[in-house]
């Protein structure tokens, strides 16, 4: 608990570099320090945090937690952001909505000073230390992140605790075709399936087997064997069927399209960014 205290009173950059401090970490050390100094807010002075990547909660447990709350009131203060218009939300989106739910017209909360980027870190790490992410909106939120603070996809990747592999896999499945991605977000797709897909360069294609895999149940060793076939036909009787183990391993280390023939590899990319992005993880330097 000592090291969590001084990570949380050094800020959010001692916080991430804490691997074993989480976001419930953040949350029970700011109300144990600040819980007395918690404030009456109005609800409709209060707002969700504009970044956080979460777009829908549970019916039924916000309606549980609502009934709880008219019993016994909100126990725990939530923590919230002064912003221009009111208050933005950094802990307690449930018991806001379970309290507005209620017919409650206050809740008690704590006023804490973080930025915009800040604002977007502790909303992401939330979500995915608490796993309520669907894959989209999960890799929408780190794209941003990155963008926004400058991060390589190593250095996010380290910071939130999890493998380059992962965050790379993740964010290719945003070059689905919205179509394709709105059949992720919905569950009608698996990630694994996803990710399959963003390897196939032709849109047509992709929403042609997603809808394939929805109408007919397919699953990921189905849609391997659809992408294997159509390799081969591509390319003919040269195409060695055994190296699709190859562009498939290379393939999930870049994140992107391969190709694998007669002492050849081919990595596709479709702009500057996903060229360098590449290269990063290749760990390829081009000097200036």
């Amino acid at each position: 608990m000592e090291t969590k205290k001084k990570a949380l009173g050094k800020g959010l950059e001692a916080l991430f570099s804490n691997a074993s401090f989480t976001f419930d970490d953040l949350e029970e050390e700011i109300v144990k320090e600040e819980k007395q100094n918690s404030i009456e807010i109005p609800l409709n002075e209060i707002r969700s945090n504009p970044y956080q990547p979460r777009k829908t909660f549970n019916d039924d447990s916000l309606r549980e937690l609502a009934d709880s709350i008219k019993e016994y009131g909100v126990v725990e203060p939530i923590i919230v952001k002064k912003s221009i218009k009111g208050y933005e939300i950094v802990a307690g989106e449930r018991r806001t909505k379970a309290a507005k739910l209620a017919g409650l017209e206050t809740i008690p909360a704590i006023v804490k000073d973080f930025s915009d980027s800040d604002m977007m870190e502790i909303a992401l790490l939330e979500n995915i230390q608490r796993e309520d992410l669907n894959p989209i909106d999960e890799a929408e939120s780190i794209a941003n992140i990155i963008k926004l603070k400058g991060y390589t996809q190593e250095e996010f990747a380290r910071r939130f605790g999890k493998s380059r592999s992962y965050i790379t896999n993740l964010l290719g499945i945003l070059k689905l075709p919205s179509d394709v991605q709105e059949k992720v977000k919905d569950g009608k797709i698996s990630m694994s399936h996803a990710r399959s897909l963003s390897k196939i360069d032709d849109e047509e294609k992709i929403t042609t087997i997603a809808n394939k895999i929805e109408k007919e149940g397919l699953n990921v060793r189905d849609v391997e064997k659809i992408l294997s076939k159509k390799t081969v036909a591509k390319v003919g009787k040269s195409y060695n069927s055994n190296l699709r183990i190859y562009e498939e391993a290379i393939s999930d280390a870049t994140g992107g399209k391969v190709k694998v023939s007669d002492k050849k590899i081919e990595i596709y990319y479709d702009s500057l960014t996903d060229l360098n992005r590449i290269m990063e993880i290749l760990n390829i330097n081009i000097e200036d």
